[in-house]
């Protein structure tokens, strides 16, 4: 017997629930096969272990999506081709050295990770090059997905001998993958749910801890700690911010302050690599002041009013623009703003407080197949994505909405004083904008309600245990601590 077939010790094991039955990798393959309208092999590029700032001191590792989806293998430096007019599956990487054995330790063979994932066939790293210069001489076409880690750019280039600003990732296959992913397994439904459970107490802890003198790192180290107590990554870099007017805020070393509120947006991935994504925003305080109040009841009216809009066969474009008139009139009654609120959203006058779209599709990634291009996951040829106009350029998912899709819903209302001055100097949208009660909350901050949905044909499903989020149940929890 090898060094590779090297059995593990029964108090070894080193078995996890990381990957699905060897049926579902299979099956995914074989529908991939029967969808896609194209001759030639489809490549898969799996990801490597990215240095800090040293060879040997490498971030977290996390797989390529579209790579743990086909075959489900989480290990840095794999690749893989389905052959698809020789009808052959093929994994490329190396077992493990006894070098790497003496600091790693004796671990699960690739042969035995492919065999789980149903691959019979697996070869060198090295025997891809050869494999696809092989195919090329003959004129065979290789399909490949768009890279995105620096690595693969480079290796991409190397293996098909062409610069890497002149890739064409296949669109066929883009388009092939989009359709088999964006419909979720039951399975994947309960992988979601699962990493909604341990988010859901990250964020009620953060609604526990936020209280005037603790510093928003604070926080940030707690729900990551939650987090990884429940064998979870975080989905994404935490944004915990009393400055919730900056959408994507990641500085963490503000204080919390009376009369403030907080901005949690936060989720986590379960070691199979399924995404959740909510966000709440309450004070730092035990209740809200008066004005703090009315403005979360207006984002709250809008993410309610949203999510009644869901089911299969709407464009989830509509969803946000029903989610921006209720935001635009709940604004207008409060004396923000003015005039019809649908001629100012028509106008597009409501960026003024919502800069961004109402949700993006979820799963595997928290936001799902993006590195395959926005305008194959949210949107269609036929109704492509407007990518100039101010605000509805930021909305990821605009197509019709089908059963199965995963997404989130996620209105807010923001604050941006370089925005707010800028306009008023420019005297934009003075018809439907009240610049001097704007003005008096530039530095109010941000509020954005965010939860995440399956699409059922006559509706949704609520994914997860429901967070709280009305006025009464926040003021009401955070009372007792």
């Amino acid at each position: 017997m090898s060094i590779y077939q090297t059995k593990l010790l029964p108090w070894e094991d080193q078995t996890n629930n990381t990957m699905f039955n060897t049926d579902t990798y299979k099956r995914r393959r074989e529908v991939l096969q029967q969808n896609i309208q194209v001759k030639g092999i489809l490549l898969f590029l799996g990801n490597i272990e990215n240095p800090i700032n040293f060879a040997d001191n490498a971030s977290h590792f996390r797989q390529d999506s579209t790579f743990l989806y086909y075959f489900g293998i989480q290990q840095p430096h794999l690749a893989a081709i389905i052959d698809l007019d020789e009808h052959k599956t093929i994994v490329f990487g190396d077992e493990m050295s006894m070098d790497a054995i003496v600091w790693m330790g004796r671990q699960e063979t690739l042969k035995e990770k492919c065999e789980k994932a149903g691959v019979v066939e697996t070869r060198p790293y090295a025997d891809l090059a050869i494999y696809l210069a092989t195919a090329m001489s003959v004129k065979r076409n290789i399909h490949y997905l768009p890279p995105y880690q620096s690595f693969n750019k480079i290796l991409l280039s190397e293996l098909l001998h062409i610069s890497i600003v002149d890739f064409k990732p296949s669109v066929p296959m883009i388009q092939a993958i989009v359709a088999q992913r964006e419909i979720k397994e039951a399975q994947e439904i309960t992988q979601i749910e699962e990493a909604l459970k341990v988010s859901n107490q990250m964020h009620l802890l953060a609604m526990r801890m936020a209280k005037p003198g603790v510093k928003e790192y604070e926080i940030v180290s707690a729900i990551q700690n939650v987090a990884g107590s429940h064998n979870c990554e975080l989905a994404y870099n935490s944004i915990v911010t009393i400055n919730g007017g900056i959408l994507h805020n990641h500085y963490k070393m503000n204080t919390l302050q009376s009369g403030k509120l907080l901005l949690n947006d936060s989720g986590c991935e379960t070691p199979m690599g399924y995404a959740s994504d909510l966000t709440r925003t309450y004070p730092v305080d035990k209740t809200f002041t008066p004005e703090q109040r009315d403005l979360y009841n207006v984002v709250l009216n809008s993410f309610e009013g949203a999510k009644a809009e869901l089911k299969a066969g709407v464009k989830y474009k509509n969803v946000h623009l029903k989610a921006c008139e209720i935001l635009a009139e709940g604004l207008i009654d409060l004396g923000f703003m003015k005039g019809n609120a649908q001629d100012a959203v028509a106008n597009h006058a409501h960026t003024m407080f919502f800069q961004c779209g109402l949700g993006h599709m979820m799963g595997l990634d928290v936001h799902d197949m993006e590195d395959l291009g926005e305008q194959y996951v949210g949107y269609t040829a036929e109704e492509p994505k407007d990518t100039k106009q101010f605000g509805i350029k930021s909305l990821r998912l605009g197509k019709e909405l089908k059963a199965g899709h995963v997404l989130t819903v996620e209105p807010g209302i923001y604050f941006i004083p370089e925005l707010i001055e800028m306009w008023e100097a420019e005297k934009k949208y003075t018809e439907f904008i009240n610049y001097d009660k704007v003005k008096q909350f530039a530095h109010f901050g941000g509020i954005r309600i965010e939860d995440n949905f399956l699409i059922k044909d006559n509706g949704y499903q609520y994914l997860g245990p429901e967070l709280i989020r009305t006025v009464a149940e926040i003021e009401d929890y955070k009372s007792n601590y």
